[in-house]
């Protein structure tokens, strides 16, 4: 078979398959450019189940751009909250207020100015182009990416920009221009269904007969993909403070900074210590490095024990957390305790100078943004306490 007659199969069986076989998904439901976007703005890096409850829950909070675009941005991260990659939801808002004040409160439905939008790049604009609008425009993503690698036998690495850009250029040739939208969520669904990353369902795949990696046989060898570099460790103490007298039932968080990581959303106290060759450092000393780091911030506290470990991976750093529990003390220390304090211990790798902090009670978290792996140490302690 001549290539153009294996890209006219497998774009004429692939949507006959879709037709049969396609997800009942909520954002599917309608063609609503603005769900569509949402949803796939959560999809990055996050499975189809994890997303359904959460995307529910989004719409229903705020239903439309100018509901996004106006809302309270702690609002939209409590929202979000347990997803991950929280940059994606602030860029989401800030793109909803370019909207509301560009475009009228309607997505757009030309290239240049979905490109335009914050947040969104190459597959997103894409997928809402074509899912949306029913524009015969190319949205490549991992699933898409694995599924024309073995079909068409493409070993190129699929992590070079060159890789993709010939992909998209493929993909624009075997899209229908009448059925762009169903075109595109096939080969998402395909990918997602039946040519799975390992082991993938040959024998109930819709193209299998013209497939070229399956006819070699190297199937499961592609794509070809460049190993990422794995995230680095940093070592961290966090304190997980009880208040006493008027703090009685309440423990203290903090919130991170304005930009960077986990930007503006809440936690537990906690600094990046040093590591020794085994990774860990006495508790004796950890807890001496949490005291002087409440204190910089004006908190008098007793560290008392070790509660547990935990940890956190994102895409270039991985967190391995010690918590523990530390007890306030209803008296702060004297100014110049405090000086002393400082001139004796030397400084950690950071600190918590001018973060802003709250007690709070179990009631009180629905109030507050918090990244999963705090989100978790919280949960667990006020089912206990």
């Amino acid at each position: 078979m001549n290539q153009t007659n294996q890209k006219e199969f497998f774009s004429a069986h692939l949507l006959d398959w879709y037709t049969e076989n396609k997800r009942d998904l909520p954002w599917r439901r309608h063609r609503n450019p603005y769900y569509i976007w949402v949803s796939e703005i959560m999809l990055q890096q996050t499975r189809v189940d994890t997303v359904i409850p959460y995307f529910q829950r989004f719409i229903e909070q705020f239903p439309t751009v100018e509901d996004l675009a106006d809302a309270p941005e702690q609002e939209v991260l409590k929202c979000w909250e347990g997803l991950g990659y929280y940059s994606r939801a602030r860029n989401l808002q800030a793109a909803a207020k370019q909207v509301k004040e560009q475009h009228g409160g309607q997505v757009p439905d030309d290239k240049a100015s979905v490109f335009a939008l914050k947040g969104v790049g190459p597959y997103t604009a894409g997928a809402i182009l074509s899912i949306a609008f029913n524009k015969p425009e190319p949205a490549v993503d991992g699933n898409v990416m694995r599924v024309l690698s073995r079909y068409f036998l493409i070993e190129e690495d699929i992590m070079k920009g060159s890789t993709r850009a010939n992909m998209e250029r493929l993909v624009v040739e075997l899209i229908p221009e009448s059925r762009a939208s169903d075109f595109n969520q096939a080969l998402m669904e395909l990918g997602a269904l039946v040519c799975t990353p390992k082991s993938p369902h040959c024998l109930t795949c819709p193209v299998m007969e013209h497939c070229a990696a399956r006819i070699e046989g190297v199937e499961e060898s592609l794509p070809v993909k460049t190993k990422a570099k794995p995230p680095r460790p940093e070592y961290r103490v966090v304190a997980l403070v009880e208040g006493t007298g008027a703090n009685a039932g309440k423990v203290l968080i903090r919130q991170r900074p304005q930009v960077g990581l986990l930007a503006k959303m809440w936690e537990l106290p906690h600094v990046q210590v040093p590591q020794n060759r085994s990774g860990q450092i006495p508790d004796e000393q950890a807890m001496d490095i949490l005291a002087g780091v409440l204190l910089e911030e004006g908190v008098a506290a007793r560290p008392e024990a070790y509660m547990l470990d935990a940890e956190h991976t994102f895409s270039h750093i991985h967190w391995n957390l010690k918590v523990y529990r530390c007890r306030e003390e209803e008296q702060l220390l004297a100014a110049e305790t405090k000086e002393a304090y400082q001139l004796s211990h030397p400084e950690p790798e950071e600190d918590m100078q001018g973060a802003v902090l709250r007690w709070i009670g179990e009631e009180d978290m629905a109030l507050y943004a918090f990244p999963n792996v705090f989100l978790k140490i919280l949960r667990e302690y006020f089912k206990k306490h």
